[in-house]
């Protein structure tokens, strides 16, 4: 658990302890009661930065927890036909209740040997250009996109500066922009700055509850507002990255409700929550709900002045 809210687990805890250790079934459904209801006070009264903490939790549900609950079938695709493969970006193929769909998203990893191998979620070029061939053949047979994000930024490092990070990300906001094919976006844990707009320029953006959505780390903005890591809560607060804060900007279409407590508590739950959603989506793909100039209007009127004293 985060550091910031293990005063507030620890709490919940107790009251689990005390229900393993009871001396009746009565006794044990009270005690489990109680920490259910201390769990919804806690996380009903997160900060900001308490948040980001949360979505940064280390057993939340990955893009591959998702797909192997709500996929019958998922064939993986590799290689941007350029440089190579991103391990960071995974994209293929999937069926889901028997309609085709493509699929591409970060994939942070769950050990540490996946995480460093995955580059915790932070795609080069060749990622993007990976997952822009996805986009592209799905508007070439036909079939709806859904991407999933999760991801602090893209890859900072010098060798992506070297392959074009900017310009592959550049290239996937413009083509995105005029796909002549539906796609959905689902924010998971953390939605960071252009690695994550990259494959979320959709016809319909949702998030889980529990997740933010932010032009840049906290810490980062902390040190380049302020020069100081340590106002980082500080940042938090200014950069709005709460899924309700963000669905108010418009930047978002929908919230998804977590279990209680969290994704990582239940991730079959939070599959089923998202599973429904992607029900919803591929319904208006059918009914022709989704298209190439509402998506283009709705990017358009995006964005709100907000003047603060």
């Amino acid at each position: 658990m985060p550091e910031p809210l293990l005063p507030f687990e620890n709490s919940i805890y107790e009251f689990l302890e005390l229900a393993a250790k009871a001396d009746s079934e009565d006794r044990r459904a009270e005690y489990l009661k109680r920490a259910e209801e201390e769990r919804t006070r806690v996380y009903a009264n997160l900060t900001p930065w308490e948040r980001v903490q949360l979505a940064r939790h280390p057993k939340r549900p990955r893009m591959l927890d998702y797909t192997s609950r709500i996929l019958e079938e998922f064939i993986e695709l590799h290689g941007d036909r350029a440089i190579g493969d991103d391990p960071a970006m995974v994209c293929g193929i999937g069926s889901f209740n028997g309609q085709t769909v493509f699929v591409a998203g970060q994939q942070k990893g769950t050990t540490t040997e996946e995480k460093v191998a995955r580059n915790f979620g932070m795609a080069h070029p060749r990622g993007y250009r990976k997952a822009l061939r996805m986009f592209k053949m799905a508007e070439r047979f036909g079939y709806p996109i859904i991407t999933f994000v999760d991801t602090p930024a893209a890859h900072p490092g010098i060798e992506a500066e070297q392959r074009g990070q900017g310009l592959a990300i550049a290239q996937n906001l413009l083509e995105c922009s005029r796909l002549n094919t539906p796609i959905m976006s689902i924010v998971l844990s953390e939605g960071g700055s252009g690695g994550a707009l990259g494959i979320a320029m959709a016809d319909w953006i949702v998030m889980f509850e529990y997740a933010v959505y932010m032009i840049c780390p906290p810490e980062r903005c902390a040190e380049i507002l302020w020069r100081d890591v340590d106002k980082k809560e500080m940042a938090a607060s200014a950069l709005k990255v709460s899924a309700a804060e963000v669905k108010e900007l418009g930047v978002i279409d929908k919230v998804l409700p977590e279990p209680n407590g969290g994704a990582h508590n239940d991730p079959n739950a939070a599959a089923k929550v998202l599973a429904n959603e992607i029900s919803m989506f591929l319904e208006g793909c059918r009914t022709g709900t989704w298209t190439r100039e509402k998506r283009q209007e709705k990017f358009q009127r995006m964005g709100r002045w907000m003047e603060v004293a």
